[in-house]
């Protein structure tokens, strides 16, 4: 077989796969009623999935550039490198994004090798749009090992043929396993000399996108694997085993992902109903201050934990200069935000009444629900008893 394939789901899998589909039908219904705040959460969704994926390859980027380059806004604290990785990413993401809704676009060899040469364009050295002509490894800098060896290169195209027209083909079955499936196939023949990791998940979020799953931008898994990177690498290394094995069985991988959809689901239907009870206690906050309409979504940031900048906070308001200044020095002075910095490096932060109202939501979250509690377990206890390249 050339690639890995689609395992027979059990009971539980198909039952975990209608909690999903409820999960993303009660979201479909609070989004479908429009919000002032709808914006703010789809600008840090985006963000938070551009830093989870980076952060997977160790390009750790704050929450405040991730969303500096969402809004399209210079980094604020990033080195040249980290800023030019999450610049593209977000370029390639905000294309899927884009672009999935339209019929002729089909994730096809020459699609898949443009987004890889806009993923890599800053860096042309690593040969971006191409696939390798050598082998190559996965090391693991903790364990100074090499974990994974890709398929010989002579095969990379043949194998990368099967992989993009199985991926243009009409699609059958659920498209959480089938996008699960893309993003196995594609880090398992890593068929670039970089970034092949962040086209797997790309192209995941592509195939979740194009066959209709809700708001990407809300349905994406990138910010819950960026933070369980360990066992995003564990789950990978039990299903190949330390090289090439489209003969493999592909069910806990599966599942892992169907963990991720579910949690994450679980994670932004929170985070939708704190963001409104944020919204409604903002405005008792602000309307006896006359706080502008414009200004709120700046504290909804600043509530969020984010810095507001003046050029950010102009663009989205829609506003000159000299007036953002003004509404920011206003909402200093009425205590809602904190200052730091001078003229072009200054930016702004949660005031103590935002802080205490992030922190009095925060202390009222619950626990979520985990449908594979056992799964990560027998996971590591499968990689600690096989050698991985049996």
């Amino acid at each position: 077989m050339e690639l890995y394939q689609r395992p027979d789901l059990g009971a539980r899998d198909h039952e975990v796969l209608a909690q999903i589909q409820a999960l993303r039908t009660e979201l479909a219904a609070y989004l479908r009623v429009p919000t002032r705040w709808q914006g703010a959460l789809r600008r840090t969704s985006r963000a938070k999935a551009i830093r989870g994926s980076n952060s997977i390859e160790g390009i750790n980027a704050t929450p405040d550039d991730a969303l500096a380059v969402v809004d399209e806004q210079p980094p604020l604290t990033a080195d040249e490198r980290v800023a030019a990785e999450i610049t593209a990413y977000r370029r390639v993401l905000t294309y899927v994004l884009h672009m999935i809704g339209d019929p002729d676009v089909r994730p096809d060899l020459q699609a898949i090798k443009s987004l890889h040469f806009l993923l890599l364009e800053h860096g042309l050295s690593k040969s971006p749009g191409r696939f390798r002509a050598s082998e190559i490894y996965v090391h693991d800098e903790v364990g100074d090992a090499i974990v994974y060896e890709g398929p010989d290169p002579e095969r990379v195209p043949g194998l990368m043929k099967a992989f993009a027209d199985d991926l243009c083909a009409e699609a059958t079955g659920s498209a959480l396993v089938a996008a699960a499936m893309a993003h196995l196939n594609l880090v398992m023949i890593h068929p670039f000399r970089d970034g092949n990791g962040r086209m797997a998940r790309v192209l995941q979020t592509f195939v979740l996108g194009r066959d209709g799953i809700l708001e990407p931008d809300f349905s994406s898994i990138e910010e819950w694997l960026g933070s369980n990177t360990e066992d995003y690498y564990l789950v990978l290394a039990k299903t190949g085993r330390g090289r090439w094995n489209p003969d493999g069985d592909a069910l806990d991988w599966v599942r892992f992902n169907l963990r991720a959809h579910h949690m994450q689901a679980q994670t932004v239907r929170r985070r939708l109903d704190e963001v409104t009870e944020i919204w409604r206690q903002l405005q008792e906050l602000g309307e006896p201050l006359g706080i502008p309409d414009r200004s709120y979504d700046a504290l909804v940031d600043a509530a969020l934990g984010y810095r507001v900048q003046r050029p950010g906070y102009a663009k989205q308001t829609g506003v000159e200069d000299r007036t953002a200044s003004r509404d920011l020095k206003e909402l200093v002075d009425a205590g809602l935000l904190d200052s730091f910095g001078q003229t072009r490096g200054r930016y702004y932060v949660a005031g103590a009444p935002i802080r205490q109202l992030r922190q009095r939501i925060r202390e009222s979250r619950g626990p979520l629900e985990d449908p594979y509690p056992d799964l990560m377990a027998s996971i590591r206890e499968a990689v600690r008893e096989r050698p991985m390249s049996q």
